[in-house]
Formats: structure tokens, C-alpha cells, sequence
């Protein structure tokens, strides 16, 4: 099952096994149980502090595989092949399972094992998806440390008729006992403030008695690390708060264009941005959202969070990037992640052998169609100008495809479907005004970014498109705040841009602190 070169990078890993585990893998006789059967062979092969039993005779899901401490009842399983970007997400429960600490923040672990209700996390992924593994390792931790808690990935290609029945059209898919819990990218942090009823309590306690920051940074993508590294190599006292680490980044696949690395993808960059930040004292505050900024009466800036919390800082660097634009038409809130999706990578292949349209002729919206085409039936691209965006190589490319459809001057007016999912969408032809209808059973909104900055509307000045205006020090409208990255006037929204900009506005956060 394993190729040598992984049997032998996985064989390194498991020799950090601190205490015996137990491999139960439940089979059907199908190929794909024959497949995960090999794999957990091999696995059991590499260590003698690992055993494995076959259950020829569970009525449950098979194939799957359930990963426990020796002795005790399994709490997390991986219903499917756990291979591609999940098998990280394998390693990591084998790991931690045989008494391997997590390197997750302490105070995140604790706050796990003091939940008190029964939790079982279903979590459907495909394995091409890169958001899915965050979330797999997250439950998988939860369920590790607290045994009122089980976490099962599910492989949506394998188990095709509950992905039917249960209408799932976007990954990850997250169910909490029975039912939607969410969709899409989130952290521990995240999942545990939505199942810890006292969370918000508990962050605004922590957080009420800090000390004033020389400088605060607001946003955790490239700027904001960018800011907070340039910030604590002065020696001063700087703060991070970020709903997550990486921002946008950590969404982002394939990296091409990052000078001095040919090739990474957006969550080895994100931690790989984290560590380098941890190397200096910066005090990391993830999962909050900053709601309002304003002078305090005591001459310190404030934040206030959406727990109620205010931090204090001499100075404030705003990095919070932005988000996927939305075609804010009808029928587009409704049909969210059952059928209208932002992200081709992960989603895709869910639209195996159906036709989907991507909105938007720019780089991220002809990347997508050409992705796509390998996959799903046809795709049918729409594009509100009288030409494309996109580099002429990505243009041509599309073009050479046989199952990929240009619509130029193509304004979408409405998402339609049968009260489940997307059944298709309507255009209007800007040239003649003439409406058509497109039958699609997916649709990827590629349409560009929107400045996170619609807390700031009454602070600071903000252009027409929302974004944050700065001189080329970085500094906004208020003294002592700045601003960098994609919430910013900045033109191009790059993340070597951001990065640098992060480094401006640290700079001049750190020339207002020693002038004023």
C-alpha cells in the first residue's frame, strides 16, 4: 500500500510513540476495504507498540478505521482511505493516540478536556481538499483528550449515498450529533468557542487585565506577521489578535510567485509565518474579532472584541486582509455550500461528472475553470466585461479546453434551485439584455476580494471600495494606527506585497512611538 519512500518517513514518525495503540479496521470485501486493510498492515509492520484487529462483521461504515490507546475504547476513526492531504491527519491520531503531546496551544487542550457533554464529530472530506485536514485534527485532538468526545473522517468519494442523503455539496462538512454543525475551514479555537457554552465569558476573563501594547496588530495573514515580527525585533511589547492564523493564505494551494521558494502551499507557508512569529515575545490571541476601534480617554487606542474585551495599545497596526467577494444576487445566501462554493480545490470533486459555471474572468476564476475540467462534465464560465482577465497563458489554456465554455459581458442575475441545492443560474447578456438560463449543479464565485474593514466605516477614512487609506508609512487617518496588506489601498494584493507592507507599518508604528 505505502511507497518505501512514505513507509519510511512514517516509520521515523511512529518511533515517538510513548505508549501502545490499537488499529480496529471494519471490512466489506470491496477493493477500497482491501485498500485501507493494506494500508493499516503496513502500518502495523513499522511497530512493535502497534497492534491490529480485522472486524469481518460490523454493521457500521466500512471500510474504516478506529485508532485507540491500548485498552480503551476508540474515539477516532477514519471511515475511508486516509490518504492525500488526510494523511497527515493520520499520522497525527496515531501520534497523539500513543501518548505523543500535541504541540496545540495548552490553554486550547485544557479548555477540551473540560467539556461535559457527549460530542460526536462526523466530519466529511474529500481528499484533494487542503481546509479539510484542519478540521479532521482539530476533532481528532478533542476527541484524544476528553472521552466524551468521538471524531470520525469520512471520505466523501467512498461513501457516495450518505453524501447523497445528506445533501452534501461542500468540504469539509461538519456534523455534530446528527446534525450541521458547519461548513468550511475552522480551527480548534474556533470549534471549541462554538461548543463551549462559557467560551466567550472565558476569552473576555483572560483578556480583560492585560497590559497596554506598544503596538496592537489586528489580522494574523502575512501583513499581520509580517507587522508583529518587524514590531517585537525592536524589543517592544506587541500583541497579535486574529480569528485565525494565516488568513486567506491558509486557503490558498499552490505558491509560485513567493520569491526565494519555487513552490509552497498556503498552510506550510501559514506555519511556517506562526513559528517564525513564536520565535519572538509576541503574545498570539487567535479565534477573536476586533468590532470597534477608538481613542480611549486616556490616550491609548482601544479594540474592543466581539467578547465584549478591550485591549490597550500605544499604537495599532490593522492587517485583517479581506474575503471572497460575493455576487449578491438572489438565491446565492440560500444555496450556500449546497451548491454555491468559493473554493474549486476543495469542492471540485463533488461535481465529479456535472456541470458547474465559474463566475469571474480573472487569474482565480480561469485557474479554477481549468482545474475543474478535469473533473466535472462541463464548465461554463461567465464574465461581467467584454474580455478576460486572466494571464494570457491561463486565457489559452482554457480556451484549448474542450469542455470549458467562455461567456463574456455575462451578468449574473440569479441562483436557482429546488429549495435544496443549485440547479442552475441566470445571465443576463449585457450587450442585448436578453436573459438566459444555464443548467449547472454548481457554481464557483471567483469574483475577487472585499476589504475586511466594515468595523472601521466611522473611524477611519476608507476608499470607495472600502479599503483602508495609507500613506507610504502605513499610517491611516487616525495618528499612532496604521494599516497594511489587502485591507489597504495597496494595489496589488499579493502576499509578498503584504509582507512588505506589514514591515512598513511596523516601522512607522515604531518612528510614532519614539516621536510622540
Amino acid at each position: 500500500m505505502l511507497e518505501a519512500n512514505l513507509k519510511q518517513q512514517l516509520d521515523a514518525y511512529l518511533q515517538r510513540l510513548v505508549n501502545p495503540i490499537e488499529l480496529t479496521v471494519s471490512v466489506n470485501g470491496t477493493a477500497k476495504s482491501d485498500e485501507l486493510l493494506d494500508l493499516a498492515r503496513d502500518i502495523e509492520g513499522l511497530n512493535d507498540k502497534i497492534s491490529l484487529t480485522v472486524d469481518e462483521t460490523s454493521t457500521g461504515r466500512a471500510p474504516q478505521m478506529v485508532i485507540a490507546p491500548e485498552g480503551e475504547k476508540g474515539r477516532v476513526t477514519f471511515a475511508g482511505i486516509p490518504m492525500g492531504h488526510e494523511f497527515t491527519s493520520l499520522v497525527l491520531a496515531l501520534l497523539q493516540a500513543g501518548g505523543y503531546p500535541s504541540k496545540e496551544e495548552q490553554a486550547l487542550q485544557e479548555q477540551a478536556k473540560g467539556l461535559t457533554r457527549e460530542l460526536n464529530f462526523e466530519v466529511y472530506v474529500s481528499l484533494s481538499c487542503h481546509n479539510c485536514p484542519d478540521v479532521v485534527q482539530a476533532v481528532n485532538l478533542m476527541a484524544i483528550l476528553n472521552p466524551n468526545i468521538t471524531a470520525t473522517m469520512i471520505d466523501g468519494g467512498v461513501f457516495q449515498d450518505e453524501v447523497k442523503e445528506r445533501e452534501i455539496m461542500a468540504v469539509p462538512s461538519v456534523y455534530l450529533n446528527g446534525e450541521l454543525f458547519g461548513n468550511g475551514k475552522m480551527t480548534l479555537a474556533e470549534i471549541l468557542n462554538k461548543v463551549d457554552d462559557e467560551a466567550d465569558a472565558k476569552a473576555a476573563a483572560a483578556l480583560a487585565n492585560k497590559e497596554a501594547y506598544n503596538v496592537l496588530v489586528v489580522g494574523g495573514g502575512p501583513a499581520g506577521a509580517s507587522s508583529a515580527i518587524y514590531s517585537a525585533r525592536k524589543g517592544i511589547r506587541t500583541g497579535v489578535i486574529a480569528e485565525r492564523f494565516g488568513g486567506q493564505v491558509a486557503d490558498t494551494v499552490g505558491i509560485e510567485n513567493f520569491i526565494s521558494v519555487s513552490y509552497t502551499e498556503g498552510p506550510k507557508l501559514v506555519a511556517q509565518l506562526e513559528e517564525h512569529v513564536k520565535e519572538y515575545d509576541v503574545d498570539i490571541m487567535k479565534a477573536q474579532q476586533a468590532v470597534a476601534l477608538r481613542e480611549g480617554a486616556d490616550g491609548l487606542k482601544e479594540v474592543e472584541l466581539a467578547n465584549g474585551a478591550v485591549l490597550k495599545a500605544k499604537s495599532v497596526i490593522l492587517a485583517t486582509g479581506a474575503r471572497w467577494r460575493e455576487m449578491n444576487v438572489p438565491g446565492e445566501a440560500e444555496y450556500k455550500a449546497k451548491g454555491v462554493c468559493f473554493c474549486p480545490h476543495c469542492d471540485g470533486p463533488l461535481f465529479k461528472g456535472k456541470p458547474v459555471a465559474v463566475i469571474g474572468g480573472g487569474n482565480s476564476g480561469i485557474e479554477a475553470a481549468i482545474d475543474l475540467a478535469g473533473i466535472v462534465e462541463q464548465v461554463t464560465v461567465l464574465e461581467f466585461g467584454d474580455s478576460l482577465r486572466a494571464d494570457d497563458v491561463l486565457v489559452k489554456k482554457a480556451e484549448s479546453l474542450p469542455n470549458v465554455k467562455i461567456i463574456k459581458q455575462a451578468m449574473t442575475t440569479e441562483v436557482l434551485g429546488d429549495g435544496k441545492k443549485v440547479t442552475g443560474l441566470t445571465y443576463k447578456d449585457r450587450a442585448t439584455d436578453e436573459v438566459h438560463t444555464v443548467n449547472v449543479d454548481g457554481i464557483f464565485v471567483q469574483i475577487g476580494l472585499v476589504p475586511n474593514s466594515d468595523f472601521l466605516k466611522d473611524t477611519l477614512e476608507l476608499s470607495s471600495r472600502g479599503e483602508i487609506e495609507v500613506d507610504p508609512r502605513g499610517q491611516t487617518s487616525m495618528p499612532g494606527v496604521f494599516a497594511a496588506g489587502d485591507v489597504t489601498t495597496a494595489p496589488y494584493k499579493q502576499i509578498i506585497v503584504s509582507m512588505g507592507s506589514g514591515a512598513t507599518a511596523a516601522l512607522g508604528a515604531f518612528d510614532y512611538l519614539i516621536r510622540s
